[in-house]
């Protein structure tokens, strides 16, 4: 592994762990040359299906789209870094396990908005709203009802 500050070819292993639930292995490692350290992750590359975007078009799935949509949703709001490498794991393993070659944006859209609601309220109304382009207030009256904790079977 070439040192990402010197780029000498020659670089140590100091440590190696499992991450990400055992999908990853994480790898502290250590330049001779400059003494820097750096950790890197090994994981398993299968091929994601492709996403296929309201107006047809194709593009290849984004791990890196997909994580950003997801911190934009959760700006500001206590959500670890853990619990969101977690969704983006658990949105991969149902892409993949579809067995397809192609899924529709809009099924995308739905595994996130699943994720979204266990890990924080907010963020999951804050992208509902941009995801399923509100209209009117009584749109954004719905979704927040439907998140909304109930009280002896009534909603609050």
């Amino acid at each position: 592994m070439r040192c990402p500050f010197c780029h000498d070819n020659d670089t140590q292993v100091m440590d190696t762990r499992e991450a990400e639930e055992g999908s990853a292995i994480r790898r502290r490692r250590r330049c001779p040359a400059c003494e820097k350290r750096f950790t890197t992750y090994e994981r398993v590359e299968l091929a994601m299906p492709a996403i296929v975007k309201k107006n047809g078009s194709r593009v290849e799935f984004d791990r890196s789209k997909l994580r950003a949509s997801l911190m934009l949703s959760l700006r500001k709001r206590p959500v670890s870094a853990d619990a969101v490498d977690s969704a983006i794991l658990r949105i991969e393993d149902r892409l993949l396990s579809t067995g397809e070659r192609e899924v529709i944006s809009e099924r995308l859209g739905e595994l996130v908005m699943r994720e979204l609601k266990k890990m924080d309220k907010i963020a999951y109304v804050r992208f509902a709203s941009v995801y399923r382009s509100f209209e009117d207030i009584d749109e954004f009256t719905d979704v927040i009802r439907e998140v909304r904790p109930k009280r002896g079977g009534k909603t609050v």
